[in-house]
């Protein structure tokens, strides 16, 4: 993965819209540091495999970055984003990292679901 380079990023999210699409999305602040810190609240979301179809694609901010995709009837969002890949597969991957480069967001979009 490389830093987000913001037009070729969003470039690359315009490149799927209005096709029938799977996210994965997943966010974590540490949940496995609750194991060394009783007092730590861990939280975290995560799908995979969601197949929509989202209408507009905007990615946001001077980084980190904010990605939002609008559905016809709502929106999926993802803030803190700093690196990306277009991979072999054709899916666009997207991950934020925080200052130890460990993983706290991710957002991939696919036209084949994820294995």
């Amino acid at each position: 993965m490389e830093p987000i380079k913001k037009l070729e990023v969003e470039q690359l999210i315009h490149s799927f819209e209005h096709k029938s699409v799977y996210i994965h999305l997943e966010t974590t602040n540490g949940a496995y540091a609750s194991h060394f810190n009783e007092g730590f609240f861990s939280a975290g979301a995560y799908i995979r495999n969601a197949q929509v179809q989202y209408e507009l694609g905007k990615i946001m901010g001077d980084g980190p970055f904010r990605v939002g995709l609008k559905l016809a009837i709502g929106w999926i969002y993802a803030e803190g984003l700093t690196h990306f890949e277009l991979d072999t597969k054709g899916r666009l991957l997207m991950a934020g990292h925080d200052h130890d480069g460990k993983l706290a967001v991710a957002l991939e979009i696919s036209e084949t679901p994820f294995e």
